[in-house]
């Protein structure tokens, strides 16, 4: 079991819930690397160095310092933070419930399982997760941890309250001029094949599966290094990828042509076989449309093609039977 990060007590209203918090993640950062001279790999190590004595500073001796736009500079201890004052230290102070669509997951940060306190009843614990449960919220709260003050949310997940850490609003930037300013029109054709294709993507998908391939690759050319043997090479794994893509693709195209005919066989043939050329047009991505939604140039030229096919089908045999016609005069004179 995880240690205890920290421990508080959850208030709202007149209810108190003594707790202690987990960390409900961890990030795996592979291999621990350092920094080597390359000419002989010994290590290179980073000291602090005081400027004005140009000697080694220990940890001890050190503080925080902030230096203000013209030049004068103050020092701060570990005295002067701790008078700050943080009226939510120790408590997770509960402000409103909202719901929990109201909270954009670009804010949330740091998630922490949320458990009772040692000794501490169950039934206020109970009670708050049951009561966020059926009501769909999420409790905006504050909460102090180590030296800085965050904003947090609780949320349930399965039969636990987590505790997430959010940034505070003025620390998400403004996303103003990030989308594209050209005016695209996306046609129902487009956008269906759209989610033909998320569809597809989704068949059988198991996260829990995902893995961070950077970190099995850095690990196999560690191993490789210390066994003198050659290091694997990466470019069949990207081969891989690109078959899997090209065999997706030829999977969508069939079912996207199987549910064309199964909606063109009530309404003519023809029709089924355009749209199913217009449905490969659009998945093939070389269509291109104007404000009205019209057809595009391949469509344009495959509907010519297959007239024009029509028509010189129809006009072959006369023309041959009018050429003899005129030749058998000339070859009797």
């Amino acid at each position: 079991m995880p240690q205890v990060t920290w421990k508080g007590v959850i208030t709202f209203g007149l209810v108190s819930v003594p707790v202690q918090l987990y960390a409900a993640t961890e990030e795996h950062s592979g291999p621990s690397l350092h920094q080597v001279h390359v000419k002989d790999g010994s290590r290179i190590r980073l000291k602090r160095f005081c400027e004005a004595e140009g000697e080694e500073v220990p940890y001890s001796e050190i503080a925080k310092g902030y230096e203000s736009a013209d030049g004068r500079q103050v020092v701060l201890d570990d005295e002067d933070l701790a008078e700050l004052p943080l009226p939510s230290k120790k408590v997770v102070d509960v402000l409103a419930f909202v719901p929990a669509e109201s909270i954009d997951p670009l804010m949330f940060s740091k998630a922490y399982y949320v458990a009772t306190a040692d000794k501490a009843p169950a039934k206020p614990y109970v009670l708050l997760r049951d009561a966020l449960r059926e009501s769909g919220q999420i409790a905006v709260t504050k909460v102090t941890m180590r030296t800085r003050e965050s904003l947090a949310v609780l949320r349930v997940h399965e039969d636990t309250l987590v505790l997430q850490t959010c940034l505070w609003p003025d620390e998400v930037r403004s996303a103003e001029g990030m989308a594209p300013d050209e005016k695209v029109t996306v046609r129902p054709q487009e956008l269906k094949m759209a989610r033909s294709l998320m569809d597809t993507l989704s068949e059988d998908f198991d996260l829990s599966a995902l893995h961070d391939e950077y970190q099995a690759a850095l690990q196999g050319l560690i191993d490789a290094k210390l066994a003198g043997v050659e290091a694997p090479h990466l470019e069949e794994q990207s081969e891989g990828g690109e078959a899997e893509v090209i065999d997706l693709m030829a999977v969508l195209r069939s079912s996207v042509k199987a549910a064309k005919g199964e909606h063109g066989r009530g309404s003519g043939h023809g029709r089924a076989a355009g749209e199913s050329a217009e449905a490969e047009e659009v998945e093939s991505g070389q269509g291109t449309t104007s404000s009205g939604g019209a057809v595009s140039k391949r469509s344009r030229k495959a509907t010519a093609s297959r007239t024009g096919s029509a028509t010189k089908k129809s006009t072959t045999v006369p023309a041959k039977k009018a050429t003899a016609k005129k030749a058998a005069p000339r070859k009797a004179s």
